[in-house]
């Protein structure tokens, strides 16, 4: 069994079975038999069933929103979108099993035709920071495009999941066509990559995981989607609305308490506007409201674990602050969120990902060092850029070695637009209509008309 505890109170909730190797050979075995009806199942038939689990999702919204806040201390207007979004998600690639298309290509001689092939079994490994909306990100063009899915939640996190899975059958979806299998990363999440009939794994983690399951999928030339850790750069040019700018700085870097891989935990400002920004910024991280994330002025929780909080707090020890906000004492595993002042590229809380409600503030001189400043990592996920100039923003963007960009916002992720990182952010990308297509194998078949 493993415990789930409440990172509000540090109370458990739950204790959830654990599942073991030979446990996750048998359900891969169901999942194997039932693709080969799933896969069958005419497309306008799957896309109803899809449509009918956003339906039941939809239906409980509130159910989940609550559970996820008990689960991993998500606000409850996060944990509201959140659930929202697997709806969307359900209902976006519910569209997509009568438009799953091929291609005509002239030839001579007869015809030749492209199908696109559902892969099999796949295998989807959630992480703990946003158990729900990553969930769905995997199961739902998965499902679509005709495959089978087994799902391992964080072994922090499992609720919801497990009640997706509930909601799935309650939707109409045939047995064992979408299974959740709690359980620890080295044994259910390995059997993943070493089983021969799951033919996909797609990982959301660390880099490090990450790179362990690419070389063990490279084995079975099993194909992989991952996406992994960031350190985002919001850059800020003194041409910038300083004051929207500094003003959603915050929510840029503490939502969900600075637990999410596209956190713009590196802001870059123009040295010229440098001080000016820091000035807005104070009151605006001041202001930001750490609280019970029940209640629905809370704009950020907890972190997950007492392990994480000690490892956040590491990165701020010996490091220069600028400021602070404020946070709950007493039971649950509170940060505060932190501005820190990177002396230079070289210092940890600068290069590292902190995963925390940290954010380090550097000045930059011209256009083609905030370009050098941030591109000068290891990571390519997210980032935003704030100037008022267009040329400037398609420059820069087209420059910056990121997967997702949002000028004069923060905006990273919408189903219906595809989502990935470049270098050591990830391989792959989820969401939107490039999503799809990566679930699937395109076969060609030539048919010779001659006689």
């Amino acid at each position: 069994m493993t415990r789930v505890v409440n990172p509000t109170s540090a109370v458990v909730v739950a204790e959830v079975p654990v599942t073991s190797v030979g446990e996750v050979d048998a359900a891969v075995d169901r999942a194997a038999r039932a693709f080969e009806t799933w896969r069958a199942v005419a497309p306008g038939d799957r896309a109803r069933l899809l449509r009918r689990f956003a339906a039941v999702v939809d239906a409980h919204v509130e159910e989940l929103a609550e559970l996820e806040v008990r689960n991993c201390g998500h606000t409850i207007g996060n944990a509201r979108w959140e659930a929202g979004n697997v709806r969307d998600v359900l209902d976006y690639y519910a569209g997509a099993p009568e438009r799953l298309t091929g291609r005509q290509i002239p030839v001579p001689g007869g015809l030749d035709v492209t199908f696109h092939e559902p892969l099999g079994v796949v295998g989807v490994i959630v992480p703990w920071n946003f158990p729900m909306p990553i969930a769905a990100w995997g199961l739902a063009p998965a499902l679509a495009a005709g495959n089978t899915v087994l799902l391992k939640p964080a072994e922090l996190t499992p609720l919801t999941a497990l009640r997706l899975a509930e909601l799935g059958r309650e939707a109409g979806l045939p047995d064992d066509v979408f299974t959740v299998l709690p359980g620890a990363g080295p044994v259910v999440g390995e059997r993943f990559v070493t089983h021969p009939a799951v033919r996909k794994v797609c990982f959301t983690g660390s880099g490090e995981v990450g790179a362990r399951i690419m070389a063990g999928c490279a084995a079975q030339v099993k194909r992989v989607t991952l996406e992994l850790g960031g350190k985002s750069a919001n850059l800020v040019f003194a041409d910038a609305d300083l004051e929207k700018a500094a003003a959603t700085a915050p929510y840029a870097v503490f939502d969900n308490a600075g637990q999410d891989c596209c956190a713009r935990s590196r802001v870059l400002v123009q040295r010229s506007v440098h001080d000016r920004f820091l000035e807005l910024l104070e009151p605006a991280v001041k202001g930001f409201r750490v609280e019970d994330p029940a209640l629905e002025t809370a704009e950020m929780g907890p972190l997950i674990s007492a392990g994480q909080r000690e490892r956040v707090a590491g990165y701020v020890d010996g490091a220069r602050v600028a400021f602070t906000g404020s946070c709950p004492e007493g039971p649950g595993y509170w940060y505060a969120p932190t501005v820190l002042l990177a002396g230079s590229t070289a210092e940890r809380h600068w290069r590292e990902e902190v995963f925390g409600p940290v954010v380090s503030v550097l000045p930059f001189d011209d256009e083609a060092d905030a370009i050098r400043l941030a591109n000068d990592t290891e990571y390519g996920l997210s980032g935003s850029i704030w100037t008022r100039d267009v040329g400037r923003a398609l420059r820069v963007s087209r420059a910056v070695e990121a997967g997702n960009l949002s000028v004069n916002s923060h905006s990273s992720v919408r189903y219906w637009t595809p989502f990935g990182g470049m270098k050591r952010s990830g391989l792959g990308r989820e969401l939107g209509p490039d999503a799809l297509h990566a679930f699937t194998d395109v076969k060609n078949v030539f048919i010779a008309t001659e006689e």
